[in-house]
């Protein structure tokens, strides 16, 4: 393992994976249940806005391709938030930014002008940056209406001192770390004024550090290192405590301890012959575990394995249910379908079937959804709309069931659908 330190140490310090080193670990918000019980109120919809570095953005090695679709700690919580209620994500982590770049990206959603992305940091890898320095009008709306706001940052400040920890003296190293927490502090103060001048009331939750060397790497430099994420955490609390109110708290998650011992599982550090420091999805999803512990006071994850072969049915959450019915559910043509008493039970809707027009309408509040055995329309209050796949007739022992098409139909009667692939899950919310 002594390679790794030995391969990491002789990158180029202009390589993308430089720029990303010591990526952050996210953050706490509010006590738990506090959120739930804003998104259980009727159909509000629960905004998180996501701000920082690589971790915000989901990196892991590999990922260059801007159309690519990460599935970090952010899009967990997202998930984690739809099992309490209609969420929205809007994530914002640039890849390479420091704390300083991002006190000039919250600055410039203060103005809520469009800016230039070397007015934010210059030399940023970010290959979606120019978009970014464009958008801010439109970040800076929804940084307004979040509910919630993460930050991970400041792994990148500290990066080029961690590659050096095995060249510098104790107290050079000493002196170089007071700077750079000096810094670290002085720009993270003025990130969060930032986002206080254009949001006063959302929860904010800022990340600590994990150290993502493992010992036997490090050798005697391992207890240093992790020390100094111990101050950095520090930091970031006194700075948090500065600003955080009753009313709109600002506090930091720790999930340094998560990672600490267990680097090599949690980041990508021995992958191949480019040790990364990112999170793996492992790395991921323990990162995305403390923020909804925090949050919601729990992880949530399906009953039926994610992993179940490709024809078995999705998992279906229903108002932060997962689906158990009496009936199993049939999936056809990538659609899953649900008996009709099972939806209705399901969704709280009242329902009938006709016999002489082979049709069952379904009434949830004011709308009415009718569906007809091998139409390949439904009516929602009275107008046509296409579906892919029409309800059918399904014999279940002695009987025949009338199995209905569960996405369409929700998304008739109003409700929002959301679907994960990673958990092949669909939740559905009013």
């Amino acid at each position: 393992m002594l390679k790794v330190w030995k391969k990491i140490t002789a990158a180029s310090m202009g390589s993308l994976l430089l720029l990303l080193l010591w990526a952050s670990a996210p953050g706490s918000v509010h006590a738990a249940g506090e959120a739930s019980a804003a998104q259980e109120k009727g159909q509000e919809t629960f905004r998180i806005v996501a701000l920082g570095d690589s971790i915000t953005a989901g990196y892991e090695p590999g990922m260059t391709n801007p159309s690519a679709k990460p599935y970090g700690y952010a899009e967990r919580l997202l998930e984690q938030g739809w099992y309490h209620g209609r969420s929205t994500l809007a994530n914002y982590g640039i890849l390479g930014l420091t704390t300083s770049g991002l006190s000039h990206y919250t600055e410039a959603l203060k103005t809520g002008a469009v800016t230039t992305s070397d007015a934010i940091q210059q030399g940023l890898p970010d290959p979606r940056i120019a978009t970014f320095a464009a958008e801010i009008p439109q970040a800076a709306k929804e940084l307004a209406a979040a509910n919630l706001i993460t930050i991970t940052i400041g792994g990148n400040d500290l990066s080029s001192l961690f590659l050096k920890v095995k060249e510098l003296t104790d107290s050079d190293f000493e002196t170089q770390l007071e700077q750079k927490l000096a810094d670290y502090s002085a720009n993270l103060k003025v990130i969060l004024e930032n986002i206080r001048v254009v949001n006063p009331e959302a929860k904010i939750l800022l990340a600590d550090q994990y150290q993502p060397a493992p010992k036997i790497a490090v050798g005697q430099s391992y207890t240093k290192l992790m020390g100094a994420a111990d101050r950095l955490t520090s930091a970031a609390e006194a700075v948090a405590g500065t600003v955080s109110q009753n009313s709109a708290p600002v506090l930091v998650a720790h999930v340094a301890k998560q990672f600490a011992g267990a680097e090599f599982s949690l980041t990508h550090i021995i992958s191949g012959d480019s040790p990364d420091f990112h999170p793996t999805q492992l790395g991921y999803e323990k990162i995305a575990t403390v923020f909804a512990e925090l949050q919601w006071g729990s992880y949530r994850i399906p009953t039926a394995a994610a992993t179940a072969a490709a024809v078995a049915p999705m998992n279906i959450v229903v108002k932060g249910v997962e689906l158990n019915t009496p009936n199993k559910p049939i999936l056809k043509n990538g659609q899953n379908f649900l008996a009709l008493k099972d939806i209705l039970n399901a969704v709280g809707a009242a329902g009938k079937w006709d016999n002489k027009t082979s049709s069952a309408t379904i009434q949830y509040g004011d709308r009415t959804v009718v569906v007809t055995i091998g139409s390949k329309t439904i009516k929602v209050n009275g107008q046509d709309v296409a579906i892919d796949t029409p309800a059918f007739l399904q014999k279940v022992g002695k009987e025949d069931k009338t199995y209905l098409p569960l996405g369409a139909l929700a998304t008739g009667l109003g409700f929002d659908v959301n679907y994960s692939g990673q958990l092949r899950t669909a939740f559905i919310n009013p």
